[in-house]
């Protein structure tokens, strides 16, 4: 997994420059032959908790990682990866993104996704990073920002993060089970852009990284 290591990250860091991709790998034993959406999402969640329990690249400050036994996730849900349509946007500005501190991102509204989910019609806009597009790696790398139902009762009450990659039509795939916090919530030195109150969705998704419990 790409990691962007910065200087001036020791006291904020973005929540989502450090956890981007989760690409298929690891020992996983019986699940060899299940579904591969399954698989995948289990990788996802196998190679998360393997990096919060690395001290080096961890969010979790010390005190929560020695007893660390790994992240309370929703249950595996195909019914929550979509195909998303998209409305490109590429005469949309740059904007400033606020974030949890006085730092800001600056993102350009790359498309709005349009899907079903739930029964339900809803769209999200997707981001590209500006500050992202010249590190190696992430160069195709979208931002996609959600808060739904679920906010302040199973997941942070602050909204959720996906990572997506350029994709090569006008439609995206969109799993909500590799949904993950923004690194704020497992450590406050950290710099998380904020949810657009736009991409709210009138709906719970239980799918994904659930909120952090800090014993």
């Amino acid at each position: 997994m790409n990691k962007i290591v910065l200087v001036f990250l020791v006291l904020f860091v973005s929540c989502g420059q450090k956890k981007k991709y989760h690409d298929v790998g690891g020992d996983l034993g019986s699940v060899q032959a299940i579904d591969p959406a399954i698989k995948s999402i289990l990788t996802f969640q196998e190679n998360l908790n393997k990096e919060f329990r690395d001290p080096d690249v961890s969010p979790l400050p010390d005190r929560y990682r020695k007893d660390f036994e790994g992240l309370e996730f929703y249950e595996p849900d195909t019914n929550y990866i979509v195909t998303a349509s998209l409305v490109f946007t590429p005469d949309s500005e740059p904007i400033l993104m606020p974030t949890t501190t006085d730092r800001q991102t600056l993102e350009r509204l790359y498309a709005i996704a349009h899907f079903q989910l739930n029964g339900k019609q809803h769209q999200l806009e997707i981001y590209q990073s500006l500050d992202l597009m010249e590190e190696e790696g992430y160069e195709d790398y979208l931002f996609l920002p959600f808060l739904d139902e679920t906010n302040g009762l199973e997941t942070y009450g602050g909204g959720r993060y996906i990572d997506l990659r350029l994709p090569k039509g006008d439609t995206i795939i969109i799993d909500f089970n590799k949904a993950y916090n923004p690194y704020c919530v497992y450590n406050k030195k950290y710099s998380c852009p904020l949810v657009p109150r736009q991409n709210y969705m009138k709906t719970k998704v239980a799918a994904g990284v659930k909120d952090f419990k800090k014993h």
